[in-house]
């Protein structure tokens, strides 16, 4: 008599062909669908990349302008480097700060050139808020462009469209934020070289303001050392007549005899802060935008889309 061998349903062989059946039915629906929503995928696809190229064809060329930089107080600033570690402790006994080095003075210089404050006085001073938030793009035959929504260039007013409650022309926290997207530094580790970089619709433009930008930090910090130098000497000078110890005011005669010299050696000092190594130029080349990099993440974009909708519609109408 003949019978059919056992099978047991819960051996894993078992669920192994169940399982892989019913995922193969699966797979062939899914390649099936997207098969028959090609059409969708595709002209879902090609809306993004047409719509990507006349929009990237729209935005106008920026340009990047570079100068490097190197600390000019890495070499002591003329004696200060000296006088801090002969006379540190009793200045600072005397209530005066010498400095600690190079590195310190290069950091402050970055935090100067970064902050609210230089900015917005580096913008009063060139008059650079129109081409800074009006400007449209860049002829090479006419210039720069103002834009004529933002700023009547005949009547030399702000007429851009604004919320109620605010005036049209930029506050001093707008041009901020607008000057510091196109200001970039970049500080070398091996070198210690800093790299400042201005990117403007304007190649002149942008390497205009990158030279104005470092010669106006050097003339910041110059007056700031000055002012300070200064203070610094007369300070001591009034302490000198308060003591008639003679040590201390052989100590005090030689803190100002330095302070003495590093005030003139600044005030014939033009790079005061940085030195140039490598000054702007006009930039030939454009930065931005990176036209075909836009094209293929929009069309990536539209097919991922396209694909999600026709499987989303599967699943759909498959549970209804």
């Amino acid at each position: 008599m003949n019978q059919k061998p056992y099978q047991d349903l819960n051996q894993p062989q078992a669920l192994y062909y169940s399982h892989s059946s019913y995922g193969e039915i699966n797979l062939r629906e899914l390649i099936s669908a997207l098969w028959k929503g090609k059409w969708l995928i595709i002209v879902i696809t090609s809306i993004f990349s047409i719509s990507s190229v006349f929009y990237s064809l729209s935005l106008p060329n920026t340009y990047k302008a570079d100068v490097v930089l190197a600390s000019s107080s890495d070499s002591g600033k003329g004696g200060m480097a000296a006088m801090a570690a002969q006379f540190g402790g009793l200045a600072s006994l005397a209530g005066i700060n010498l400095g600690s080095g190079g590195t310190d003075n290069k950091d402050m210089a970055l935090a100067v050139l970064n902050s609210r404050q230089f900015v917005n006085a580096f913008i009063a001073k060139h008059d650079l808020l129109v081409p800074l938030m009006a400007s449209r793009e860049w002829n090479q035959q006419s210039g720069l462009i103002i834009n004529s929504e933002l700023y009547d260039v005949d009547k030399k007013v702000w007429v851009r469209p604004v919320k109620s409650g605010k005036l049209a022309n930029p506050s001093d926290w707008e041009a901020y934020k607008a000057f510091k997207k196109i200001l970039k530094t970049k500080e070398s580790k091996d070198s210690g070289l800093v790299t400042l970089s201005i990117t403007h619709f304007s190649p002149v433009v942008a390497q205009q303001w990158a030279e104005l930008l470092v010669r106006d930090l050097n003339a910041w910090m110059k007056d700031k050392s000055l002012n300070e130098t200064k203070r610094n000497i007369g300070y001591l000078e009034q302490q000198l007549e308060k003591t008639n110890v003679s040590d201390m005011r052989s100590v005090f005669f030689q803190l100002i005899e330095e302070q003495t010299k590093n005030l003139m050696l600044a005030e014939v000092e033009s790079e005061f802060a940085f030195k140039i190594i490598d000054p702007a130029v006009v930039p030939e080349e454009k930065e931005g935008p990176k036209r075909a990099l836009m094209c293929v993440v929009a069309s990536l974009l539209g097919g991922f889309i396209s694909i999600a909708i026709v499987l989303l519609r599967f699943v759909f109408r498959k549970e209804k």
